[in-house]
């Protein structure tokens, strides 16, 4: 698993992660591979979201068509 070095971290800044981790019962690596992993999941969530809002937005104003023959032919293959 590759290591992840961040420089000039401001000391405040590491307390108050300390303090995050400690009132979590994990240690600061745990801490911070935690808050790594959530910034990661949100940024992919986000990304979905923002496709399906342009998905959505082209779209808008169509008519679609009744898709109950496709649906009978697909249930019965």
């Amino acid at each position: 698993m590759p290591d992840v070095l961040v420089r000039d971290l401001s000391d405040r800044a590491l307390e108050l992660l300390k303090d995050q981790a400690r009132s979590r019962g994990r240690s600061l690596q745990a801490e911070l591979k935690h808050i790594l992993e959530q910034a990661a999941h949100a940024a992919d969530v986000a990304a979905a979201l923002a496709l399906a809002d342009q998905i959505r937005h082209e779209l808008t104003g169509r008519t679609l068509g009744d898709s109950t023959e496709l649906v009978a032919e697909d249930r019965a293959r």
